[in-house]
């Protein structure tokens, strides 16, 4: 078979699952040498991949603490591997033929329009040197920002931690390098109250998950909010409100013992970091059950499309929720922003729902029964992995074979999409055009 010929039998759906695939064993071959560890052993298989996986799908979830356990070499390929996932080996690869002057051919468009979640391959070409400048100022600008403080309390490895956390967060990965200075798995736990490191990993979280398109009507219409796409629209509104709306649920029900304005900065972070980066400031483990059950459903739905975050996206949501409204109203149509939104659209939105909800449920359960832990934590640990967030109530490292099978699955689910995985895998059906009898059924 041709290189042509296997192109064409390949679908675009397919070549980014396999992509991310190759990277992760890359990933793992790689942290599996000597030395990737500072005892310059070689690191178990499972230990490797689970890290590699974590990694590529931008999640945060270890088996080992990061700085203590990795050597610099390894935290570099960890690092490169988050760079990788965050942005997307077709991005990548698109930009360097770019680069180096070839042309996209139309289908090479068509796969970057897929990975990136474009509606159109015109200008394709722009969108993506615009998503590495976005990406190089962004991450540079965190990584400045992270100095002083990083700098001012560990020397000169203050600027490898600081270039370090602004990717991890720009890409809402969730790895950090405190183990060695505040204890392992600690985050940013020991910079809780200092804003100066607080508010720009937040920043970075939130510009890295609203989507590279969005960032790409923010920069071209700017402040002509009107021109944007509604799809941008829907983002920015249903983003603002998922980090308002449980910022306040937390700053009235959680950290009450705290100071009111360590309070604020404990709400807004937990509110924010759910979706899905990964860092913590707070002890998750002395939460609240409302807190960590609002912290579940936060996780699952995840970033926006077309961004570095995993998860079912917001605008999943914002579409099932205009749905119901528009049932409850009882309109023919659902509408956002003065615009229809398309069945196809609310019966993909629907199958999602379906899809994150067995599988968070369902491997929750599975691992609750196999580990014979509370449900509390085991669901936890499965709506952070396939919300690609990396947040955990302290289970991942004394988790089992099996179990972190399980987590290493659904982070590739989580982060390669539920649909990309299912029209992949379907990719070989023709569509079914026939139309069969109507028949009512009640609901509800």
């Amino acid at each position: 078979m041709t290189r042509n010929e296997l192109e064409h039998k390949i679908s675009t759906f397919q070549i980014i699952i396999i992509g991310f695939a190759i990277i992760i064993m890359i990933g793992t071959i790689l942290l599996s040498l000597p030395v990737s560890s500072r005892s310059g052993r070689i690191t178990s298989p499972e230990c490797a991949l689970f890290t590699a996986t974590s990694a590529v799908c931008v999640t945060g979830l270890v088996m080992k603490d990061t700085a203590s356990y990795w050597s610099p070499f390894g935290q570099a390929v960890i690092l490169l591997l988050i760079q990788t996932g965050g942005l997307g080996l077709v991005t990548i690869a698109a930009f360097i033929e770019i680069a180096a002057g070839r042309k996209l051919s139309l289908r090479e468009r068509n796969l970057v329009e897929d990975s990136i979640s474009a509606f159109q391959v015109g200008g394709m070409k722009g969108m993506i040197r615009l998503i590495f400048k976005i990406v190089l100022i962004i991450e540079a600008a965190g990584a400045i920002a992270l100095m002083p403080v990083f700098c001012s309390d560990y020397g000169w490895s203050g600027v490898w931690m600081s270039v370090f956390h602004s990717i991890s967060a720009f890409c809402n990965a969730g790895f950090d390098l405190m183990g060695t200075h505040s204890g392992s798995f600690s985050s940013l736990t020991a910079y809780s109250r200092n804003v100066f490191v607080v508010l720009p990993v937040c920043l970075l979280i939130v510009l890295g998950g609203i989507g590279f398109l969005t960032w790409h009507d923010i920069i071209t219409h700017r402040r002509k909010v009107k021109r944007y796409r509604m799809q941008s629209k829907v983002i920015l509104v249903t983003t603002a409100i998922l980090i308002l709306v449980p910022a306040v649920c937390y700053l009235l029900f959680e950290f009450t013992d705290a100071p009111f304005l360590d309070r604020i900065s404990y709400s807004v972070f937990q509110a924010i970091t759910p979706r899905t980066a990964g860092f913590n400031t707070v002890d998750l483990t002395k939460m609240k059950g409302a807190g960590i059950a609002l912290m579940i459903f936060l996780m699952v739905i995840g970033g926006s499309p077309g961004s570095t975050a995993g998860g079912m996206k917001t605008t999943t949501l914002a579409v099932l929720l205009a749905n119901a409204a528009s049932v409850f109203r009882q309109k023919k149509e659902t509408v956002m922003f003065g615009r229809r939104i398309d069945d196809s659209v609310i019966k993909s939105a629907s199958a999602l729902m379906i899809i994150y909800f067995f599988l968070t449920i369902g491997c929750g359960i599975l691992i609750s029964v196999v580990e014979g832990l509370p449900m509390k934590e085991c669901l936890f640990e499965t709506a952070s992995a396939v919300g690609t967030v990396g947040l955990t109530l302290g289970i991942t490292p004394s988790l089992g074979l099996f179990s972190h099978m399980i987590l290493i699955l659904l982070m590739f689910f989580g982060r390669v999409g539920g649909l990309t995985l299912m029209y992949a895998a379907l990719s070989g059906m023709k569509p079914d055009v026939s139309r069969r009898p109507v028949e009512k059924i009640n609901v509800g």
